[in-house]
C-alpha cells in the first residue's frame, strides 16, 4: 500500500475557496497513491479561532463535496484532514472537529469528531464540542484507526483503537513549531507502543500567527521513520506500508499480549 501525506501550507492571504480547490488538485495529482492523506483544519487553519463560526460547515458542505470528488477522481482512499463541522441537534448548533475519510468511489467511509481538544479552557476547547467514539476504517488489507493532533497525547485512545484491530494510526495535525519535538516524539511512541503504522500529516505556513511544525511523517510497528518531511514547506511525503509486516512485529516481538491493565 502506497500511501502520500499532504503537508498543505495554509496561507491566510489565500482564501478558502482557493486553498479548497488547491488541495483537490494536489489530491488528484497522487493517483499512484493508495491512500492520501490531508492536515488537520486546513481550510481555515487550526488556530484562526476567530474564523471557527464563519469557516463551520455541514458533513456534506463544501470541502466535503471537492475531496469526494478528488477522491473519486484519483481513485484513491482519502482522509481528508479535518473540517469544522456545524452540526444540528435538538438543543441548537454545535462544532466539531471532524475528520472525514472517502473511498476511491467518492462515497463517505468514515466520520471522526476529535475527542481530545486543546486550548486549556481557551480556543477550541471552548469554541468546539468533544467527539465521544474512537472510529476505525477498514481498508483492502488493513484497518486505520482515526485521531486528530492534540489526541496523539492520550495513549489510551491508541489502544482502544488497536483493540479495534487499527493496524496503521492516521493522526492529521495543526502542530506548532515551538513544539515540533513533541510531535515527532508522540508519533514514534505511538507506533512502538502499539507496534502499528503511524501517519502523521501536519501542515505547513503558519495559522493566525502561529507557526507551524510540519515534519509530517510516516514510522513504522518497529519505530523506524519511513519519510519525513525535514521542515514546515508545503510538500508531499510518501511511503510503501506492508501489512503484513505489522502481524510479523506483533508476531516476533509479542509486547501486546502481555498487557495486564486495560
Amino acid at each position: 500500500m502506497r500511501a502520500s501525506l499532504i503537508q498543505i501550507g495554509v496561507d491566510p492571504d489565500e482564501t478558502v475557496e482557493a486553498r479548497r480547490a488547491r488541495a483537490a488538485s494536489l489530491v488528484r495529482g497522487q493517483t499512484g497513491s493508495d491512500l492520501v492523506v490531508l492536515p488537520e483544519l486546513w481550510t481555515v487553519g487550526a488556530f484562526a479561532f476567530d474564523s471557527f463560526e464563519a469557516g463551520a460547515e455541514p458533513l456534506d458542505g463544501p470541502t466535503a463535496l471537492a475531496m469526494s470528488e478528488a477522491a473519486r477522481e484519483a481513485r484513491v482512499w482519502l482522509h481528508a484532514g479535518s473540517v469544522v463541522e456545524r452540526a444540528e441537534h435538538a438543543g441548537g448548533t454545535a462544532l466539531y472537529n471532524t475528520s472525514l475519510v472517502f473511498s476511491p468511489d467518492g462515497e463517505r467511509a468514515a466520520v471522526y469528531r476529535k475527542i481530545h481538544r486543546f486550548g486549556f479552557d481557551r480556543g477550541e476547547a471552548t469554541l468546539m464540542s468533544a467527539g465521544a467514539e474512537p472510529v476505525t476504517v477498514a481498508l483492502p488489507g488493513i484497518t486505520l484507526g482515526l485521531a486528530t493532533c492534540y489526541d496523539l497525547r492520550f495513549p489510551e485512545l491508541f489502544r482502544a483503537l488497536t483493540d479495534a484491530d487499527a493496524r496503521a494510526l492516521v493522526v492529521p495535525a495543526g502542530w506548532p513549531a515551538r513544539r515540533a519535538s513533541h510531535w515527532s516524539l508522540l508519533a514514534r511512541a505511538r507506533a512502538v507502543e502499539n507496534q502499528a503504522y503511524v501517519l502523521a500529516c501536519g501542515t505547513a505556513g503558519t495559522h493566525a500567527g502561529v507557526p507551524q511544525a510540519g515534519r509530517s511523517a510516516i514510522i513504522d510497528p518497529w519505530g523506524e521513520t519511513l519519510a519525513e518531511a525535514p521542515d514546515a514547506e508545503e510538500r508531499v511525503v510518501t511511503a510503501e506500508l506492508d501489512p503484513a509486516y505489522v502481524a510479523k512485529v506483533r508476531e516476533d516481538f509479542p509486547v501486546l499480549r502481555d498487557r495486564v491493565l486495560r
